[in-house]
């Protein structure tokens, strides 16, 4: 893991605005720079906080979670495009949290914490180290920055609330490989993509389940890659509570399975005649990373 950045910058601001005029200023693995709401005062870099040292932490990550609060033990996962946005100070049943508290991204991800202004003084302060937002902070609209560009697990916390479970994760892994770019950069947000393509091929009708367990509940399709021969027909069949869902093609694909529909008896199904890469999600739950995927060749 990279040793601990001399850059800890600070940026506060009244609103997201500033935010997104100071994200140019990142470079990677350093965080955004201290800044004010655009009233033309001079910044400053205030003094770090003191950090807890890695060896007061347990070697499990999922230990140190147990009592991590609004974690339900599914990490959140982000795509290499996306620029995931952590909430500090997020009310749950537990207390004061992160949301999400545990994110899973690749190398190069900028991510951003965006302060509620719930629960008074907050900070964001790496145990090892590599980032620190500094001083804490109570104003809603506050916000800070920074580029992962290394493999790692970056443990964290708000220090004035880690002893009530105000900590959190981020989990730096280099995206899934299958062999098909277009079907990686799809669905690396997917929870249950591990890289593996199910083959198919030679048969004549092949099933997909729909609302099968991943990406935080029954939000996933099983397989979510899928390879076939031409002519084959695909038939999704929906899951017992499985909820609803509504299968859509990414762009202008052919997959449309009509009205969003919740009962376990309903079933899609669609012939292949063309090779290709068919991408195609549930549209009420795009956002969350049910994606799937078929490969024709």
């Amino acid at each position: 893991m990279r040793p601990p950045s001399t850059r800890r910058q600070f940026l506060a601001s009244t609103g997201l605005t500033a935010l997104a005029v100071t994200a140019g200023c990142v470079s990677s693995g350093s965080t955004g720079s201290a800044g004010d709401s655009g009233n033309g005062t001079e910044t400053t870099t205030p003094t770090p906080t003191e950090t807890a040292t890695p060896e007061s932490t347990p070697e499990s990550l999922d230990d140190w979670l147990d009592d991590a609060n609004g974690y339900d033990g599914d990490p959140r996962q982000y795509g290499p495009a996306e620029q995931p946005a952590i909430m500090v100070g997020e009310e749950t049943d537990d207390g004061l949290a992160f949301d999400p508290p545990v994110i899973e991204i690749s190398p190069m991800t900028n991510v951003r914490w965006d302060w509620t202004g719930h629960g008074g003084q907050q900070n964001v302060v790496a145990l090892d180290g590599t980032f620190d937002s500094g001083r804490t902070n109570a104003q809603p609209g506050t916000g800070y920055h920074y580029i992962f560009d290394e493999v790692g697990e970056y443990r964290y916390v708000s220090e004035p609330h880690r002893d009530e479970g105000m900590k959190g994760a981020v989990i730096v892994r280099e995206q899934q490989s299958s062999g098909y770019p277009a079907v990686d950069n799809w669905l690396a947000a997917t929870g249950n993509f591990d890289g593996t393509v199910t083959d198919q091929t030679g048969s004549a009708e092949a099933t997909v389940v729909v609302g099968a367990e991943g990406n935080g509940g029954t939000f996933a399709f099983d397989p979510p890659a899928l390879k076939i021969s031409p002519e084959t027909t695909v038939v999704w069949e929906w899951a017992d509570n499985a909820g609803p869902h509504k299968i859509i093609s990414k762009d202008d694909g052919p997959l449309d399975s009509g009205s969003v529909a919740t009962d376990s008896d309903t079933t899609y199904e669609y012939t292949f005649a063309e090779t290709g890469i068919y991408l195609y999600a549930c549209a009420p739950h795009r956002g969350l990373g049910m994606k799937g995927a078929v490969v024709v060749e």
